[in-house]
């Protein structure tokens, strides 16, 4: 699904001059909304791994969208929004309302929200993983019964 969307949204952010990735999205709000913070508060805040935070952190910062200064202890890091990200903020506000926009369209056309979908298939997909219905399928193709179910998708 990422492969799907992902670069088209790259497109329009590179469209409107902005020199942005999606995957940035959660930390720029988040920063945007509350201020500076911790590594560990963005994390827990987005549902992002830590360490997912921690690079694409470093990707901001080395695209000028965010700088890392010590906190009180000196230990941690807090991030902050640069002037840089603050001066491009309506713009890319106003890509996050278009890409809303055509996501609600992608929404209607399927009939549901999409993130519905998705959320519903990572809640089935904890419950049973795709490896143990991988292994589940070899058994039943080896067991000589090919019956491909009407719902799979042929990849």
């Amino acid at each position: 699904m990422l492969d799907a969307l992902d670069p088209a949204v790259a497109d329009a952010y590179a469209a409107a001059g902005l020199d942005y990735k999606p995957r940035y999205t959660p930390i720029v709000r988040a920063l945007a909304r509350h201020g500076p913070m911790r590594i560990k508060d963005i994390a827990q805040g987005s549902g992002l791994s830590h360490s997912a935070v921690s690079q694409t952190v470093s990707a901001l910062a080395a695209a000028k969208w965010v700088e890392l200064k010590a906190g009180a202890d000196g230990r941690e890091r807090i991030v902050h929004l640069t002037r840089y990200a603050v001066s491009r903020m309506a713009a890319l506000e106003r890509q996050w309302e278009i890409t809303a926009m055509a996501a609600a369209s992608l929404n209607d056309d399927i009939g549901q929200p999409l993130e519905v979908v998705l959320r519903k298939a990572l809640q089935v997909l904890e419950e049973k993983s795709f490896a143990a219905r991988l292994e589940d399928a070899r058994n039943t193709a080896k067991d000589g019964k090919k019956k491909r179910p009407a719902t799979a998708s042929r990849s």
